[in-house]
């Protein structure tokens, strides 16, 4: 069996791997990162916030990424009903990035990995991670590729960014079960051909149907759309129409403000399904590994958290491991996951408020005064890490404690 030895092993070349490996390989660190599936390829993660760019900025992945001409997103639309509220992130408290984008992750995440490649990082395509060993901080990962041929890699340490693919929680036992409640998401893309010109045509919106089912519509630069439905999951249950695309079209006729834009229009796939979704572990680390993004933690894609949560724990993992690597004592446990759950906290209490009502009829209100919107803002670019802003350091009670004293 051929062995190959690497400083660092990257499982998964998504954004959290591809923010990992630039990082290491900045830092002369012999990475090498293996992928399951081929590039281009269908994800769900298409409207990233704001937090994320300084991740991608660092990685050095900007100037390339905004060449290609992807959507740019300024803020959030929410509707419900005739009330409409939009979030600018150029008004948000934290300092930080003030626009991001809303994109086809297929093209996105085949960008970033067309860069590593001309930079000289080496990812194998169509490589499966079949078992790891560790001993102590190394580890020993038998792999194989499509035409079954198998090989070791050695490597003094590994970051697993294999998402839902959740390597290392698979084979090491890691898995934990999530608080949140089952829900259930369907999604799909379409030719945008009815798109409004001008901002009205772009903006990202969530459209909230009720309570607790929302509807999003993220427009892309290419003249696309992606449309999806987020719910528990037997409201979705209850919105079957013995298909996918029937019941797709079924949940495009609830929305009194998009049905005209998107009813009777051609879907390009079949329309896409995934129930219990939320993810938990755990631990996010262990003697000679790292869990980042979705391998670790998913809790709901109604504030884009994935990749934001993806990239800081890609490049928080990388950092600490290069230090580790030169020699230094790390504290994990302190430097990377309970950095990492603050943040995980802090959305969970966002989410959480979203879909007792509280965050709804906060947003909606309009008495909230545009200090306390600035700060809400904050959390919903991403900035969940900035303990100055109260909406952040007191995120459990924050938002509730708002709107109890709102009429």
């Amino acid at each position: 069996m051929i062995s190959e030895h690497v400083d660092v092993l990257v499982i998964g070349a998504g954004p959290s791997g591809a923010v990992a490996a630039s990082l290491l390989h900045q830092k002369g660190i012999k990475v090498k990162v293996v992928e399951r599936t081929h590039f281009p390829r269908f994800v769900i993660g298409e409207s990233l916030i704001p937090r994320c760019m300084d991740h991608f900025d660092e990685a050095g992945f900007v100037e390339e990424v905004e060449a290609k001409g992807f959507e740019k997103k300024f803020g959030a639309r929410f509707l419900r009903g005739s009330e409409v509220c939009w979030f600018d992130f150029s008004q948000k408290f934290s300092k930080g990035w003030n626009w991001t984008w809303q994109l086809p992750r297929a093209d996105f995440d085949k960008t970033l990995t067309d860069v590593l490649q001309r930079r000289g990082v080496d990812i194998a395509f169509g490589t499966t991670v079949e078992n790891v060993v560790f001993n102590g901080t190394d580890s020993l990962t038998t792999v194989s590729d499509e035409a079954g041929n198998r090989r070791e890699i050695h490597a003094r340490f590994l970051i697993d960014c294999s998402g839902y693919g959740r390597v290392l929680p698979r084979l090491l036992d890691l898995d934990a079960p999530s608080s949140f409640p089952p829900m259930a998401a369907t999604f799909v893309h379409v030719d945008d051909v009815r798109r409004p010109s001008g901002e009205e045509g772009t903006m990202i919106t969530f459209d909230i149907l009720d309570q607790k089912v929302w509807f999003w519509v993220i427009p892309f630069s290419d003249g696309r759309s992606s449309l999806g439905l987020v719910c528990p999951k037997e409201h979705l249950e209850a919105l079957d129409q013995g298909n996918n695309a029937d019941t797709f079209r079924h949940i495009i006729r609830q929305s009194d403000y998009y049905r005209a834009r998107f009813d009777e229009l051609e879907f390009l796939f079949e329309p896409k399904k995934i129930v219990s979704y939320a993810k938990a572990v755990k631990k996010l680390y262990g003697t000679g590994y790292a869990l980042t993004g979705n391998s670790a933690e998913f809790l709901d894609p109604v504030f884009s958290s994935g990749v934001c949560f993806a990239t800081e724990s890609g490049a928080l993992s990388a950092k600490l491991a290069i230090r580790q690597l030169a020699g230094e004592v790390v504290d994990w446990e302190h430097e990377y996951e309970e950095h990492m759950l603050w943040g995980v906290d802090v959305f969970r209490s966002y989410i959480r408020d979203w879909y007792s009502g509280d965050l709804q009829k906060f947003i909606f209100h309009p008495e909230v005064n545009e200090d306390v919107r600035r700060k809400v803002c904050s959390v919903l670019a991403g900035y969940v890490w900035d303990k100055e802003n109260p909406f952040v350091k007191k995120h459990d009670r924050a938002v509730r404690a708002v709107t109890h004293l709102l009429p």
